[in-house]
C-alpha cells in the first residue's frame, strides 16, 4: 500500500539534502587554492601523467569530503531530526570537513595545498580518509 506521508517525508529530506551537498561542493572548492573540477577536467583523456595524477588526487580529496558530509546528512535523516536541524548539521558537517583539511595541512609533513594539485595521490587519499573518518564520527554524535 502506498504511504503518502512516507513519500512526503522522503521528498522533504531529499529537497533539503541536495542544496546542502551542492553548497558543500562549492565551499570545498573555494576553500582551497585550486579548483577541483578544473584539474579533473584537465586530467580527463590526457596523455600527460602529471595532469592525470592531479585529477586522481583532487577527485579523491573532494570525494572523501563528500562522503564525510553524506554520512552526517544520512545520520541526521536516520535520526529523524527536523529539516531545520538537518540544515544545521549539514552546515556543521561542511565546516568540520574544511577544518579537518586545514588541520591536516597544518600537521602534515608535506604542503598538502601543493601536493594534491601536483598529483600526490597518497596525500589525497589520506586527506580523503580523514574526511570520511571525521564525517562518520560527527554522524555518530548526532542523537535526537
Amino acid at each position: 500500500m502506498w504511504n503518502l506521508d512516507a513519500f512526503y517525508n522522503f521528498m522533504s529530506y531529499f529537497i533539503a539534502v541536495l542544496p546542502i551537498l551542492f553548497i558543500g561542493i562549492f565551499v570545498f572548492i573555494i576553500s582551497t587554492p585550486y579548483n577541483h573540477f578544473v584539474l579533473i577536467k584537465e586530467g580527463a583523456n590526457n596523455s600527460e601523467p602529471k595532469k592525470v595524477e592531479a585529477a586522481k588526487a583532487v577527485a579523491h580529496d573532494l570525494g572523501g569530503r563528500l562522503i564525510g558530509l553524506a554520512a552526517v546528512l544520512a545520520s541526521s535523516i536516520f535520526n529523524s531530526v527536523p529539516i531545520f536541524d538537518l540544515v544545521i548539521w549539514g552546515c556543521l558537517g561542511i565546516l568540520i570537513q574544511v577544518i579537518v583539511f586545514y588541520l591536516f595541512h597544518l600537521f602534515a609533513p608535506v604542503n598538502v595545498l601543493t601536493e594534491i594539485p601536483n598529483g600526490n595521490v597518497a596525500v589525497a587519499i589520506f586527506s580523503s580518509k580523514l574526511s570520511i573518518i571525521s564525517g562518520i564520527t560527527l554522524a555518530a554524535l548526532i542523537n535526537y
